[in-house]
């Protein structure tokens, strides 16, 4: 995260973000009501599969936009 950021939507804000970090649990659910019926610690078993999202998104401050960071920072180095 120490790299410049530029909102790809509004294209004007450099400076006022929000980090959004991420914690996936993984869980079983019943399929009527929604309900969690088991948490899965490490062993999740070979049905299901873990997480491999980021651990954080960025949400531009100004307009909103919530991406990966990659995208706020790309957006930056291209316009340069």
């Amino acid at each position: 995260m120490s790299n410049p950021y530029l909102c790809p939507n509004c294209k004007t804000n450099r400076t006022r973000f929000n980090i959004i970090e991420q914690v996936a649990k993984a869980v079983k659910v019943d399929k009527d009501s929604g309900e969690i019926l088991e948490e899965y610690g490490e062993e999740i078993g070979p049905l299901h599969i873990p997480y491999r999202g980021p651990n954080y998104k960025i949400q531009c401050g100004v307009c909103g936009l919530i991406e990966d960071e990659l995208s706020f920072v790309k957006r930056a180095q291209n316009h340069k």
